[in-house]
């Protein structure tokens, strides 16, 4: 009804009064709208009686509006009022510019936006101008609202009108709405015209200005703002600390967090639990939870309660930092500490628990959490989805869908995203396929992410007419593609061979004005290289070098690799040279191929001097660059340099593969007179695997379990027993029994580890006297090579073991003995 009257009303042009002055509220027109109101509120006739009522007292409806509209408290009451005292035109009266300022503030106050906006319009059309307070009121009030550009907009033209800035709470409204919608700079500018315009200026003011520039990661110039205006309109307070505090920390700079922190208790002031929650959340960022303890209980001592929002702060860090957590203790102390865990906790919980593997805590957690009263929501279905799917139980993954549907949850884009990825990781490609149907039908569209998912799977499995066909459908559902899916198919063409498609795919692209990235011209790079077609990918090169993209690791990387495997080291080097010059820095896959091609041409000494320099660049070796080099120096005759790189391989932490191993073994048994006739000169090197596998050769032993006990030695003795006992089940599927030495290996291994004192539920000792003898032999042996102070009581073992044995052995003998001279019956 409201908007249908205003928008009867029409401008009325009338001359422009000779005095637009404010009659004062005298007792007597307190009365007369007193009388005014009442008649409205209670006679159906008003309109009749409300115009006797006015020519009786010989004062016109227009002396008195702007009272009667601050003393109506009903909106539609005051609409209906202006509507009539708009065509009161006897004796020239009409409305002025207070009393439509008057009915501005009552529709303000009541946030009826529209009528706000058509009252303006007719009091700009009738030369009336609205009051300061009412215009102030009128940004105020759509500031608070969130309508940014319209109180903005009115801000603008209030300082047109009046010349000068509205008031501060006002002010304050807008600048708040800015900053919260990230308009900071605008912000800025607002807050300079209030100061130069000699505006009020408070502690809110600044304060909200501080919280704006920290947003921005300015925590300076929020720290200088604060200087600038103290003393003149702002005091120092607690907020102020807070504010600071919480964007340094947000900016990572805990340091200058703690220094605040440390200063507002100098000076008095007393820490909340907000300033408690932004410092330990920069320390929990940082991960130094020692820290965050003594918050704690700095926070306990002042007898102040932890916040929920802190406790899953913490928790969370924990996770990212990958700590180790039990999700019922974790629970139980925020518990006892008087803060029940809410859904943000167990979402936390359940997503840590996913990360770590262990999605079925993960579900009892989702359980327990219902349990508790608490209501699930799509952050805690998604994380399960997705881990179900990784780890193949997809059908786990559909039920949890549809459990999620049922209790409310309606599956967005993000958790079909999830379970789709799950299923294409799982292989499950026709699945995720049947579940795009479905979220289609559910009125949820995929996107570039999710088509790209399923093109991916559908290209791993061959299946290429599959993928375009997607592909078409995507473009019919005018989903644009990005790189990645032109990266995705071009790739999948040529991993099939089919490389005229992916050429034509590629070229097909770019006719369409589709940008293929950098992701999409390294994906065709690649096919060139793979076809020794390096002139051509030199050209895709510089094409997109032109289409203004930045090569990067894996473009140049790529094009080594074409070269070397073309045997062109020096084309190879080249190209390093131009990556280096282009500030693209070579990282460990481009070093490795170089020291694999330095390899493959025999120039073993420039492959070690790029090892060198890969290792000043800080540059972690992986398995493949060891790998290389070690395959290199077996084929070499050169066992020392090999077993020195293996020995630094896992004192790096490295994890060998079949291939290390294979070259290694073969290396090993392929030289067993090198080993022997340099044995002596090979102790100078310190070298366990060498060692070994000399001691049993000497010893007589098989070249092949020689080798490979030697590997598992040098395995265990560096503490990697789940990888030991990984090739021994490999080696024993080939046929390699255990026998004393790999016992020796593994029992030293476990207790190095710590786990002596559960060694025999890892490996079985079923020796005999002789087998016992040799593996006491060889863990003495092995007992050289601990370094300085270190100790293992694997020999401690083997001796009880062998006194048992013994003991085992004299019994048996004394009872054979007593049959004997027992007499005969």
């Amino acid at each position: 009804m409201s908007k249908t009257l205003l928008s009867r009303i029409k401008p009325l042009h009338r001359p422009t009064p000779t005095s637009s002055s404010r009659i004062p509220f005298t007792p007597h027109l307190k009365d007369m709208v007193k009388d005014a109101i009442y008649i409205i509120k209670t006679d159906p006739e008003w309109q009749e009686s409300l115009e006797t009522h006015f020519l009786d007292t010989e004062i016109p409806a227009s002396d008195i509006a702007c009272h009667m509209f601050d003393q109506i408290h009903d909106p539609e009451m005051g609409l209906e009022f202006f509507h009539w005292a708009s065509k009161q035109s006897n004796c020239g009266n009409y409305l002025n510019e207070f009393s439509c300022s008057s009915l501005l503030r009552l529709l303000a106050r009541r946030r009826l936006f529209s009528e706000v906006e058509s009252l303006l319009k007719i009091m700009k059309s009738k030369d009336l101008m609205p009051t300061r307070e009412a215009f102030s009121l009128v940004i105020s009030v759509f500031a608070d609202c969130g309508l940014v550009d319209r109180a903005l907009e009115f801000y603008r033209t209030f300082i047109k009108i009046h010349h000068c800035v509205p008031d501060v709470f006002s002010c304050n409204s807008l600048l708040n709405v800015l900053v919260k919608h990230g308009k900071v700079e605008i912000a800025c500018k607002v807050y300079d015209e209030m100061v130069d315009r000699n505006g009020e200026v408070d502690n809110y003011t600044v304060c909200i200005m501080v919280k704006g520039l920290c947003k921005e990661g300015k925590v300076e110039d929020g720290w200088k703002l604060i200087e600038k205006r103290w003393g003149r309109g702002c005091m120092p307070n607690i907020v102020f600390y807070n504010t600071l505090i919480d964007g340094y920390c947000k900016k990572g700079d805990t340091e200058r967090a703690n220094v605040l922190f440390k200063e507002l208790k100098m000076k008095g002031f007393l820490p909340t639990v907000k300033t408690y929650g932004a410092i330990i959340n920069g320390f929990c960022k940082k991960g130094k939870f020692e820290v965050v303890d003594k918050l704690l209980v700095e926070m306990s001592e002042r007898g102040l309660d932890v916040s929920i929002h802190i406790y899953n702060n913490i928790i969370d860090a924990q996770f990212k930092h990958g700590c180790r957590i039990e999700a019922a203790d974790t629970v139980g102390w925020m518990i006892k500490s008087g803060c029940d865990p809410d859904m943000a906790t167990y979402n936390i919980l359940i997503t840590g628990s996913c990360s770590c593997g262990e999605v079925h805590k993960a579900e009892q957690l989702l359980e327990q959490a219902i349990k508790r009263g608490l209501l699930p929501n799509k952050v805690s279905y998604t994380p399960l989805i997705h881990n179900y799917c990784k780890q193949g139980e997809y059908l786990r993954a559909l039920d949890l869908l549809i459990k999620m549907s049922e209790r409310g949850h309606k599956p967005d884009l993000v958790t079909y995203a999830a379970l789709i990825h799950g299923l294409i990781v799982a292989g499950e490609v026709d699945v995720a396929l049947t579940v795009r149907n479905k979220m289609v039908e559910k009125g949820v569209l995929p996107d570039a992410n999710i088509y790209n998912v399923l093109m991916s799977g559908l290209c791993k499995k061959g299946r290429l007419p599959a993928a375009k066909v997607l592909l078409a459908e995507m473009l019919d559902q005018n989903v644009a593609p990005d790189a990645f899916i032109t990266a995705t198919l071009v790739d999948g063409f040529i991993r099939h061979g089919d490389f005229e498609e992916a050429k034509k795919l590629f070229e097909l692209t770019i006719e369409k004005g589709i940008d293929p990235g950098v992701v999409g011209y390294n994906a065709m790079i690649k096919g060139y290289c793979k076809f020794g077609m390096m002139k051509d990918a030199l050209l895709c090169f510089k094409r997109m070098i032109q289409g203004l993209h930045s090569p990067d690791e894996f473009t140049y990387s790529t094009i080594i690799d074409g070269y070397i495997k073309m045997n062109d080291l020096h084309g190879a080097l080249r190209m390093f040279g131009l990556m280096v010059k282009g500030a693209c820095k070579p990282n460990v896959v481009t070093y490795t191929l170089l020291i694999n091609g330095f390899c493959l041409s025999g120039d073993i000494n420039r492959a070690e001097k790029t090892f060198k320099q890969m290792r000043s660049l800080r540059l972690k070796p992986n398995v493949v660059t060891y790998t290389i080099l070690i395959g290199c120096f077996c084929k070499g005759v050169n066992l020392t340099k090999a077993c020195s790189f293996f020995e630094q391989m896992l004192m790096e932490k490295c994890l060998p593969n079949d291939v290390t191993y294979n070259y290694l073994m073969n290396g090993l048994t392929n030289n067993v007179d090198f080993v022997i006739s340099n044995q002596r000169s090979e102790q100078t090197e310190n070298s366990l695997v060498l060692e070994s596998f000399g001691m049993m050769i000497s010893d007589g032993w098989d070249r092949r379990a020689a080798s490979y006990n030697s590997i598992l030695i040098c395995l265990c003795q560096h503490k990697m027993v789940k990888h030991a006992l990984h090739l021994r089940d490999k080696m024993m599927s080939k046929g390699f029994l255990p026998d004393p030495v790999s016992l020796v290996a593994l029992l030293h291994g476990l207790c190095l580890e710590g786990r002596s004192q559960d060694w025999n539920n890892v490996i079985s000792c079923k020796l005999n006297e002789r087998e016992l003898q040799v593996a006491v032999k060889y863990s003495e042996k092995l007992d050289a090579f601990l370094s300085q102070g270190q100790t293992s009581e694997a020999s401690l073992i083997l001796h009880s073991l062998a006194d048992q044995f013994s003991l085992q052995m004299e019994e048996v003998d004394n009872l054979e003995a007593s049959s004997k001279t027992r007499p005969l019956n």
